[in-house]
């Protein structure tokens, strides 16, 4: 039997492996209207149960978190993955220059002077994903589900982080 510990940071590590490399996360947040969601660059540092997003202080973005930090990230790439967490702005200049990217410039029109960007910290408490890559699972899944028999393949898991 797997303790709390070891558990968390299995999941953290499955997390790790099945968004590492995948360069656009779509952020959704909740307004008054319902759900929205938009691609987000997805920052190059190792996924430790948070994940780091830039943004600028006069979006509609920002203040959709201001009002509700309610979030899902979606990844998609060898796998699928959903996130749901709570998001943190965060204004801080040494940590927003660690993950500055001379192609934010173009893309959010600014530069790493500009006070007006800010970081978005997501605290993931769970994730659920969905493998694609391995065939014989999906294969022995279609098999069951045609005869009806109950073989346990993990295409699908959700993890607490």
């Amino acid at each position: 039997m797997k303790n709390d510990h070891t558990a968390h940071r299995e999941a953290v590590e499955t997390v790790r492996d099945l968004i590492k490399g995948i360069e656009v996360a779509m952020l959704t947040t909740l307004t008054d209207e319902g759900l929205v969601s938009r691609p987000m660059k997805t920052q190059e540092v190792e996924f430790d149960g948070d994940l780091w997003f830039l943004t600028k202080e006069n979006t509609d973005k920002y203040r959709q978190l201001r009002e509700n930090p309610s979030v899902n990230v979606s990844y998609v790439g060898k796998s699928y993955v959903s996130i749901r967490g709570t998001a943190e702005l965060v204004e801080n200049r040494e940590k927003l220059m660690q993950f500055w990217n001379p192609a934010y410039g173009k893309f959010l029109d600014s530069s790493i002077d500009d006070p007006n960007l800010v970081l978005i910290k997501i605290k993931a408490e769970a994730a659920e994903y969905w493998e694609t890559g391995n065939f014989a699972k999906m294969v022995k899944r279609m098999f069951s589900q045609l005869t009806g028999t109950e073989i346990e393949t993990e295409l699908n898991k959700t993890v607490k982080l």
